[in-house]
Formats: C-alpha cells, sequence, structure tokens
C-alpha cells in the first residue's frame, strides 16, 4: 500500500481559492500498474463518495473508490481516497505545489490527472464564487461582478509525489 498525493499549481488572480466539489468530484488519472508496468491509456474517474461494491477485501468491506483487473497481467488493483485528506489551494499557495488530495493506492498509481469540471473558485475580498468551473483548459478567466475585477486561474500543473506514511 502506498500513499501518492495530487499536488498542484497554479497562478491566480483576485482569487482567494480554488477546490473541488468534495466528495463529489471525480478524479480523472491515467494509472499504471506497479507489478507490469502497464500505464492506462484511457482516463479513469475516482470519486470518493462513490464505492464500488463488487469489489472489497478484509481492509475495505464496503468496496473501494476505483478497482481494476490489469489487462496485461491480471493484477487486482484498487484506489481509495483517503478521508479528510482534500485540501483547497489558496492564494498564499500561488505559484508552488501543493498536495490537495491523497490517495491510497494498493497494485496501481495514479501517474496523470486531468482536472475536467467540477473546480469551486473563490474570489479575494469577499468577491463572487464560481461553481463547476472547468480547469481541462489550464488557463479559466471570468469577471467578477461584486468587486468589479477580473479573475483567473492561469498555468494549471498538476504532479503526483509517493507519500511517507
Amino acid at each position: 500500500m502506498v500513499r501518492v498525493g495530487l499536488q498542484i499549481s497554479a497562478t491566480l488572480e483576485n482569487i482567494e481559492r480554488i477546490e473541488t466539489c468534495h466528495p463529489n468530484y471525480s478524479f480523472f488519472v491515467k494509472v499504471k500498474c506497479t507489478n507490469c508496468g502497464e500505464t492506462s491509456e484511457k482516463w479513469h474517474d475516482i470519486t470518493e463518495s462513490e464505492r464500488l461494491q463488487g469489489a472489497s477485501d478484509s481492509r475495505n468491506p464496503d468496496g473501494f473508490n476505483f478497482y481494476m483487473k490489469c489487462k496485461m497481467c491480471s493484477r487486482e488493483n484498487s484506489i481509495d481516497i483517503v478521508e479528510k485528506t482534500n485540501e483547497p489551494y489558496t492564494q498564499d499557495d500561488a505559484g508552488k505545489f501543493k498536495a490537495i488530495v491523497v490517495f491510497d493506492c494498493r497494485g496501481v498509481e495514479p501517474v496523470e490527472f486531468s482536472p475536467r469540471a467540477g473546480w469551486i473558485v473563490h474570489s479575494a475580498e469577499n468577491g463572487q464564487k464560481f461553481e463547476d468551473v472547468d480547469l481541462s483548459e489550464d488557463d479559466w478567466v471570468e469577471y467578477d461582478q461584486k468587486n468589479k475585477n477580473s479573475v483567473g486561474v492561469y498555468e494549471f500543473a498538476s504532479q503526483f509525489v509517493k507519500l511517507k506514511k
């Protein structure tokens, strides 16, 4: 079992924080089997509020957030989102990588992240709240009517890092 943190980095313009619509946000990832090294070509979604009932073991009798059997080596693999690890990305974090969620990985690890829609953006200085923001283009710009200024998320980047327990 390996814990992997999803870290993001972005430049924020007039934004207090961005966050996922936890626990219903779908993290779209490509994964790699740690047994044979096979990397998936398709995107898989992992949502904390969804449990796969058909796949379980003694540690997770309620199932997993993600389960797959490797096409190459037939190994059974799973990923769970670690409860209470969702963190917002704030203006103090801007320009630096920060972990926003932690995955508990068994036999498979995420290697690529696609942010897509479902983000919540809070403008600075008690400004407007934008919901279901799509960050799939790595940049997002809007106008805050309350504060009468532009807001934006630029140069969105992500990486996965192995964490110590």
